[in-house]
């Protein structure tokens, strides 16, 4: 059986979900898979700390608070956008690290670009995503969750150095 991971990020899920959809036979295997980035609570925890003698509720508490119900929303709706039987997957650690290893046993990742949405090319992937691509152990669907941008906005060839 065919397994599909689909990586779920707040700007792009819908587009992603309707991509493997589309791709996947009805007998597939899918995974809705959420990454949490871990150095947001920490680096909030951290701060807090460090400002000794302040009173009140630790904001990196309070992050930790709201990511469990958003998520839990972001994981339902793309459930029923997708209308299939699905596995839930929430991960915590380094957003890319965490979506490689999860598609350890995945036949196809499907993702979508998150970088510069105005031209074609690398720009067009963020940090997180080009890592994913690059390392991900399985196939790649990569899909531009909006309007693919023209094939004019590739920038032209840089000049040739002068010969000798």
């Amino acid at each position: 059986m065919t397994r599909v991971v689909v990586w779920l990020t707040e700007g792009t899920w819908a587009a992603c979900v309707d991509a493997a959809s589309r791709l996947a036979p009805e007998a597939a295997d899918f995974v809705l898979l959420h990454v949490l980035d871990a150095t947001v609570g920490e680096a909030l925890h951290g701060a807090y700390g460090g400002l000794l003698g302040r009173a009140g509720h630790d904001p990196g508490d309070v992050v930790d608070q709201l990511a469990g119900p958003a998520e839990e929303q972001l994981l339902t709706a793309a459930a029923e956008r997708l209308g299939r039987p699905a596995e839930r997957w929430v991960r915590a650690g380094e957003i890319e690290r965490e979506v490689v290893a999860a598609c350890a046993d995945a036949d196809v990742l499907v993702c979508a670009r998150d970088g510069a949405a105005d031209r074609l090319g690398p720009r067009s992937l963020g940090r997180h995503t080009r890592f994913v691509v690059d390392h991900a152990p399985c196939a790649v669907l990569l899909i531009w969750p909006d309007e693919v941008p023209e094939l004019d906005s590739i920038p032209p060839k840089p000049p040739r150095p002068p010969r000798g």
